[in-house]
């Protein structure tokens, strides 16, 4: 799409093409397939050409690379190929992996194979399967993998299926991998609507807006100064800002106008993805591009790559994931394509465990088991009876530590939503031995079941009622927040209006807005945060991130809030409880001090944490951390009191945490 033709049209051709995507009216149109009547062609597999493959299914046709296993060809509809053409066949759709090894500087590895197979073949499927075997004379140059990438297409489905086994032997050398995905990159000229979610849907940037935009404070955020578009001008881009929470990360993709087609990647499961369900990660953006995200250290730090020590042995199967394929009629509203891809990815979410990948490393559902049982909560100072984990997230995970499961990215991890009665229902669980974790919306801390869980095939273990007893010392006296990992809740203030994008304009996460950590300086000029119990409200008084001071020239220097409140009845010999739950933390040291703002050493101090980013990648929340502070009565008055709260570190603007819930509890009652 040439610039020149923008600019003529003006905005009159992004206000059409918006009204091209939105429709006028609202009526259901079903999505049409003009190959429908090709359904009924058996799976082809062509293998004549020496360096290509090709599957065919009558609907879609994949062509990959022989022996390497990248996809170079995706011929759908009325496309020749949907992936830019424009770009060398090794840079279409691929899979990679960040990785290093201990102190040394990580590279991109993209797990180019060198030996082809064909795993089945006939009328109703085929699998291929593309391997390369790791020797020590590649040490230095390639991640010390063993890897079996895998594409199966199957009659009747538009799209294709992809998974990859990676295995570690024994003795290999120790390695860092900071990264596993799969990257589909497609036609500039086609495909400018995105689509990631019912609430985040846009026409995109070009990337040639990103190479002549303003960079901003780090690479990815790129201010448009001269789109294509020109209605997106004074827009920020910026990948984050697409980033969504694992367990939302089912279908997202692009929607080309010309013709209308659709490309999406479904995720029916989150079993081989790391850290848990709310772990975010990216999904699309600018390319155009479309993700599959299998590990990362997004809004995490290195706290949750994938390490391997002492020559520790590791195998685990990424997927499969589908790359899938809709049109409709030039008539019909290419909306609608979102809404197929929808009730596609349900299709595939009801049909998981899949019992067609030939891999025996994939279980089928008869190789299986099942976790079932009860969540209630047990808090005296809540309700003198046992309370239901309402909503409650549970899960099995690798056997570890408490909360161990949100720095696991090694292990296969499933998870489910309890009722209202703290019901939960784990199905489809790998054999194996696990823990099982849980966390309660607006219930501080991380459950732990006390026993090993071994799921063998067939096994539906019942738990009976497990009893949650979370971090509880006395009754409490005042809160600040609502303890739900995020620190959403908290005051989120508008972005500069030269630096906003426009999608997230009066939508619930606001908090994907590039710059807000500026804001802080706006708001509190002259001094720090100051929250008085009783009197402030934790929504319009207490800013979402406590950050450093730009002080100008590029400094930063540390800031302190201040929380006041009364104790009518302080008991001196007593010992209070301060339970300060973090949301995220970057490179942080928070100090906490009671009524004495130069107390040194600080009566607390959490010591250098995190490396999350959440702060400057818009993510709301990272890591979960709990601190449960001891006060000693004699540091607190009767009447007035201060804490102080200090981020002590302050060498960027992206330093500082992100609160999650603060809550002061009284002695112990007898």
């Amino acid at each position: 799409m040439e610039k020149v033709r923008w600019k003529r049209k003006g905005s009159l051709v992004a206000a059409l093409l918006l009204m091209f995507f939105i429709g006028v009216s609202s009526e259901k149109i079903p999505v049409s397939n003009p190959r429908e009547l090709k359904t009924s062609l058996g799976v082809q597999l062509n293998t004549k050409h020496r360096r290509l493959v090709v599957m065919d299914n009558g609907l879609v046709q994949v062509t990959l690379s022989n022996p390497e296993g990248e996809v170079v060809g995706i011929k759908y509809n009325e496309i020749d190929n949907v992936l830019e053409t424009q770009n060398e066949e090794d840079n279409r759709g691929y899979w990679d992996v960040v990785w290093y090894e201990p102190e040394k500087q990580g590279s991109y590895d993209k797990l180019i194979a060198t030996d082809f197979k064909v795993i089945m073949q006939d009328e109703n499927q085929v699998e291929v399967s593309f391997t390369r075997t790791w020797n020590i004379s590649l040490r230095g140059s390639l991640a010390p993998l063993n890897v079996d990438k895998r594409y199966i297409m199957r009659r009747g489905v538009s799209g294709f299926y992809f998974y990859a086994i990676m295995e570690r032997k024994e003795g290999w050398p120790d390695v860092d991998m900071d990264q596993i995905r799969a990257v589909f990159k497609l036609q500039q000229n086609k495909f400018h609507f995105m689509a990631i979610s019912n609430d985040r849907q846009r026409i995109m940037p070009m990337p040639e807006d990103r190479a002549t935009g303003q960079p901003l404070a780090y690479p990815e955020a790129v201010l448009l100064t001269d789109p294509i578009n020109p209605d997106l001008r004074g827009e920020v881009d910026d990948k984050y800002q697409y980033s969504s929470e694992d367990k939302d990360i089912r279908v997202h993709g692009w929607i080309s106008s010309d013709p209308p087609v659709g490309f999406w990647m479904i995720t029916p499961s989150d079993e081989f993805r790391s850290g848990g369900p709310n772990k975010q990660d990216l999904t699309a953006h600018v390319g155009p591009v479309v993700l599959s995200m299998f590990t990362s250290t997004h809004y995490a730090g290195k706290e949750i790559n994938t390490e391997f020590r002492n020559g520790e042995p590791w195998k685990k199967v990424f997927g499969p994931a589908l790359v899938y394929l809709n049109s409709v009629s030039s008539e019909e509203k290419p909306l609608n394509l979102w809404e197929d891809a929808k009730r596609q990815m349900m299709v595939e979410v009801r049909k998981w465990p899949y019992n067609f990948p030939e891999s025996v490393d994939f279980p089928k559902l008869n190789q299986r088991g099942g976790v079932f049982g009860q969540l209630r909560v047990h808090d005296r100072y809540m309700s003198n009876r046992l309370m239901w984990a309402d909503s409650a997230y549970v899960g099995l995970a690798a056997p570890g530590g408490v909360g161990s499961w949100e720095r696991d990215s090694k292990g296969y991890q499933f998870w489910t939503k309890a009722n209202k009665r703290g019901y939960f229902s784990i199905k489809n669980v790998r054999q194996g031995d696990y823990n099982l974790y849980a966390w309660v919306p607006g219930i501080v801390g991380d459950y732990k079941y006390s026993a090993k869980i071994t799921v063998r095939a067939g096994s539906n273990i019942n738990l009976g009622v497990l009893v949650y007893e979370p971090p509880r010392k006395g009754p409490t006296l005042w809160e600040i927040g609502i303890p739900d990992r995020s620190a959403a809740e908290f005051f989120v203030p508008d972005p500069y209006p030269t630096l906003a994008n426009q999608l997230y304009t009066n939508h619930p996460e606001k908090f994907r807005q590039y710059g807000l950590w500026e804001r802080y300086v706006d708001l509190y000029r002259n001094d720090d945060l100051e929250y008085t119990v009783g009197d402030s409200y934790h929504a319009k008084d207490w800013f979402f991130a406590h950050v450093t001071r730009d002080v100008g020239n590029r400094t930063y220097k540390p800031t302190t809030w201040r929380i006041i409140f009364e104790l009518k009845h302080l008991n001196n010999n007593g010992h209070y409880t301060l339970q300060l739950a973090l949301a995220s933390a970057t490179d942080s040291d928070l100090h906490v001090r009671f009524n004495n703002p130069n107390a040194d050493p600080p009566h607390f101090a959490t010591g250098t944490i995190g490396k999350d980013n959440a702060i400057a990648r818009h993510g709301i929340h990272g890591l979960y951390r709990l601190y449960s502070i001891d006060v000693p009565g004699v540091l607190l008055n009767g009447g007035k009191n201060t804490i102080y709260l200090t981020q002590s570190r302050s060498r960027s603007p992206f330093q500082g945490v992100l609160y999650d819930y603060i809550r002061l509890e009284g002695p112990p009652k007898t």
